[in-house]
């Protein structure tokens, strides 16, 4: 099964209204408020989403336990919201696709100026869905099932 690398607004929305869990690669723990990486996923928690938190540096954000690494939240998620540079997906591309296909996330999403193009062309090849270059937050608001 070949996933697909999204780039329109409707694909966007197709992948934003089929969303019921997100795992938040890269959150912050409101240390620095106005952080991205905190802002995003606390706004999509306020919308009903499910957020799930993978950072090795932190225990906890928006008042739940943080995993590690991807493969110690041993669970699949809906969409893995990306927030690192660019130059790290090569290596998170090699852990995604480390982990069991029943636990790999349904769309794999880099954040604004996040882009590897070899990178979503594995992970699509691999199955799963790929947006690259786009705000999780901005689009979420916009196409939000109401």
């Amino acid at each position: 099964m070949s996933g697909r690398i999204l780039t329109t607004e409707a694909e966007f929305a197709e992948v934003i209204r089929g969303m019921r869990t997100i795992g938040v690669y890269g959150i912050k723990d409101g240390k620095r408020p106005d952080a991205p990486a905190f802002t995003i996923p606390s706004m999509l928690a306020t919308q009903g989403y499910e957020i799930v938190g993978v950072n090795p540096t932190i225990a906890e954000a928006l008042g739940r336990p943080v995993h590690p690494t991807l493969a110690a939240l041993a669970r699949r998620v809906d969409v893995l919201d990306v927030f690192r540079r660019s130059d790290a997906i090569p290596e998170l591309a090699d852990e995604i696709l480390a982990l069991p296909a029943d636990q790999r996330p349904g769309t794999v999403w880099l954040q604004s100026g996040i882009r590897h193009d070899e990178s979503a062309q594995r992970l699509a090849a691999a199955g799963m869905d790929v947006v690259q270059d786009a705000c999780l937050g901005v689009l979420a608001r916009r196409h939000a099932p109401r």
